[in-house]
């Protein structure tokens, strides 16, 4: 504590803070008249620092936008979550506050949240509760302020506003159903040649312009965990680059999964039971970690001790897979405890620091995994960024689950390992009550390890028959059909943005994608009943279709990119179908969202 100083009224004054050991540096809040007026945080900061405040008597209503935790790249019709962490630096506690936003300099949309009780001082975190949904490729600038305090208006508003632009990649086309027409080409991306080292999970950059693959590689934990960066991954022009990180020995100890941000971190689940090498006492040290993807950051030396790791939680021994849902907030497959976390590291302590307080951890003892003995095959997870389940494989159990991730109040501290470590006192530790989830796949599985999603298709990989399975989450999770690689050992799958299938395999060490098979002749399903001829088409095709169907039926037609191009009812159908305006190649006909057909036009 120091002071009091006498200051003059509206002027600025520096705090000046130096870093010289390297650990971070200590936090400053600042009283005038003996009211709050300003904070700074040190966690995150080292080496040489100025915090600079105004002096003025704070207003009774005044919230400060700390920081804009609303992701930098985002998809075409893929949901925008409007967050942010903000802090009450007025006299008055908080009851109500009100956040609005637009984009492209459009108008504002209103959050109003009621029943908040926050003092003068507290930061807290807020999400608006109407996303943004994108509807075209390029950039677009975003404007996120506060509104409104207790009612009223905000008496500072120098400190409201944070603006930022937004990269829109287009959609990701569903290909899947191009998968169920006839076996795929698979195409060995990487081996061993390429660094590919018992391989477990793998994840695009969602920067396109970047066009990277990141696959990241079990290793030993003398050594820590690595991964391989792929340029235009599959191309001619295809490169790589193999890292580790100086501290991978704790930081990534025999990774089990990896799952890219939408900030340009990316986090990873050490699949160790403590990654200080303790293994067979009471008080096990690992949990998930959090990096940077910036090459400037991620694995240099420099850094200290502590690597380049951005932030780390250690109450999650033998980590299995990891999801991204926003901005640093992951959701992870607990093997030791055998349940489901969610991660939200807020705001990292920079790289190399050792801060870990930060974060808000919950866990989900409601959905119970058993993990692989033997502590090699994971289970994975992922979130559905459209309609926020979070679906869970169960290795043991040979099932997939799914949780609402919106679902569920906090209740008490958990126990279990968990409670051992008593290192760390996290800024939220709770278990979760009231949850939403249910089982979706119990039959069929053998050795469940990958899953992805993509719009009403689940894909769930088969470490033990090599297969990937699909199903339609849309009717009762049936199960459409599997795609045989003709390998055991797949891990990690995803759909990448081009909508092609890829997988890691930890058995032979390979990386594969695998393209849709395309070409003309494709023989029609049985199970529809419908006869097209001719096909290839040139410029009209006919339907025989049966009695069974109503004349209401939908018909729609996709191209390769699963993108529509034509839509009918099987009563207009019956009188055939003008395809003259469609280019050359492959399409698929869905018949009431469901069955298919496929046909070619060639000109």
């Amino acid at each position: 504590t120091e002071g009091p100083f006498c200051l003059t009224e509206g002027a600025q004054y520096d705090i000046i803070c130096i870093d010289s050991w390297g650990d971070g540096q200590a936090g400053f809040s600042v009283f005038v008249n003996g009211l709050f007026s300003a904070a700074f945080d040190g966690e995150d900061l080292e080496g040489f620092n100025r915090h600079t405040f105004t002096v003025m008597v704070p207003v009774a209503r005044d919230i400060a936008l700390i920081t804009n935790t609303t992701g930098y790249y985002c998809e075409v019709d893929l949901p925008v979550h409007i967050a942010g962490i903000a802090q009450n630096v007025g006299t008055e506690a908080i009851t109500s506050y009100s956040v609005a936003y637009s984009v492209g300099g459009g108008a504002e949309t209103l959050y109003e949240a009621t029943g908040v009780n926050y003092a003068p001082g507290v930061k807290f975190d807020f999400l608006h509760d109407v996303p943004w949904l994108p509807t075209l490729e390029g950039t677009e600038d975003l404007n996120v302020r506060i509104a409104g305090v207790n009612g009223d208006t905000d008496l500072n508003s120098t400190n409201d506003g944070n603006e930022r632009t937004l990269i829109i990649a287009s959609a990701t086309p569903d290909r899947v159903e191009e998968y169920l027409f006839a076996p795929p080409t698979m195409t060995m991306v990487a081996n061993g040649d390429q660094d590919i080292l018992v391989p477990r999970d793998l994840d695009f950059h969602p920067d396109r312009t970047r066009n990277e693959l990141w696959v990241i590689n079990k290793d030993l934990f003398a050594t820590g965990g690595s991964t391989v960066k792929f340029t235009d991954p599959g191309t001619e022009d295809q490169t790589f680059l193999y890292q580790r990180d100086p501290a991978a020995r704790h930081f990534m100890s025999l990774p089990t999964g990896i799952a890219m941000g939408d900030n340009n971190n990316f986090a990873t689940s050490p699949g160790i039971y403590d990654a200080n090498g303790n293994q067979t006492g009471p008080t096990p040290f690992t949990g998930p970690t959090l990096w940077s993807a910036d090459p400037a950051i991620y694995a240099q030396a420099g850094f200290g001790g502590l690597g380049s790791h951005l932030d780390m939680c250690h109450v999650s021994p033998r980590s299995q897979g990891i999801a991204h849902e926003r901005w640093n907030r992951y959701w992870l497959v607990d093997g030791q405890n055998e349940d489901v976390v969610m991660y939200d590291f807020r705001a990292d302590h920079g790289p190399g620091q050792d801060y870990h307080d930060n974060a808000t951890i919950l866990r989900y003892p409601q959905l119970q995994i058993t993990r692989d003995p033997n502590d090699h095959i994971v289970s994975h997870c992922v979130v559905d960024k459209h309609t926020n389940w979070l679906y869970v494989v169960d290795h043991g159990g040979q099932r997939v689950m799914r949780l609402d991730t919106r679902s569920g109040t906090q209740a008490g501290i958990p126990g279990g390992v968990s409670t051992l470590i008593a290192q760390e006192n996290y800024l939220t530790y709770r278990n979760m009550a009231n949850v939403t989830w249910e089982e979706v796949v119990t039959t069929g599985l053998q050795q469940p390890s990958g899953v992805d999603v993509i719009g009403n298709k689940l894909l769930v990989s088969d470490h033990a028959t090599g297969e990937v399975v699909i199903y339609d989450t849309e009717n009762g999770f049936a199960e459409l059909g599997r795609i045989a690689t003709g390998t055991p050992g797949i891990m990690g799958i995803k759909i990448g943005p081009d909508g092609k299938l890829w997988y890691v395999n930890a058995t032979n060490s390979t990386l594969v994608r695998l393209d849709p098979a395309l070409g003309a002749g494709v023989p029609e399903f049985a199970s529809t009943g419908i006869v097209l001829h001719p096909n290839p088409a040139k410029d009209r095709i006919q339907l025989s279709i049966p009695t069974n169907l109503s004349t209401n039926t939908k018909l729609a037609v996709y191209d390769a990119t699963g993108r529509v191009c034509m839509e009918s009812t099987v009563g207009t159908a019956l009188r055939g179908l003008d395809v003259s305006a469609l280019e050359n190649g492959p399409y698929t006909m869905l018949v009431d969202g469901k069955k298919a057909i496929r046909f070619v036009v060639s000109k």
